[in-house]
């Protein structure tokens, strides 16, 4: 279901594969980051209707900067050179702010983390993309 709707907007926004190298590794994890959000958002709603309050502190697990850090700490081994430059360019670039709940090494490599889920959605390799998120929620569900 989630694929499906990552491809039908891929289909209707100009947005090209071909473009990839001219998005800043920031405006790559803003996408990553909506893309993460609606895959968790969806997740957390296909196991039961709960209360809006209560799906927002279950999805919080899962996004905030500590979790998306730990996440990508485990999964670097399992990339491939390329999505491990992706996550290095994002966790270098300079975003200039930081959450006030997060520990500033946490935020760099939740970022990373971010910019390859963008990058992969960009790219429109939705098969590499859901397999880097189901490989996520399982590590974030096993701590």
């Amino acid at each position: 279901m989630v694929e499906e709707i990552f491809e039908k907007i891929a289909q209707e926004l100009p947005v090209k594969p071909s473009d990839l190298s001219s998005y800043s590794p920031l405006a790559l994890a803003y996408v990553g980051d909506a893309v993460y959000e609606l895959y968790i958002r969806t997740l957390l709603l296909s196991r039961g209707n709960a209360p809006v309050h209560k799906l927002h502190r279950q999805s919080i697990e899962y996004v905030k900067a500590k979790a998306q850090s730990d996440i990508i700490h485990k999964l670097l081994e399992q990339l491939d050179p390329v999505e491990q430059d992706v996550v290095r360019r994002g966790r270098n670039a300079k975003s200039g702010t930081v959450p006030r709940n997060a520990d500033v090494t946490d935020y760099k490599y939740a970022t990373g983390f971010e910019t390859l889920l963008g990058y992969l959605y960009i790219k429109q390799d939705f098969d590499r993309l859901l397999e880097v998120l189901r490989i996520s929620v399982e590590q974030n569900e096993a701590d």
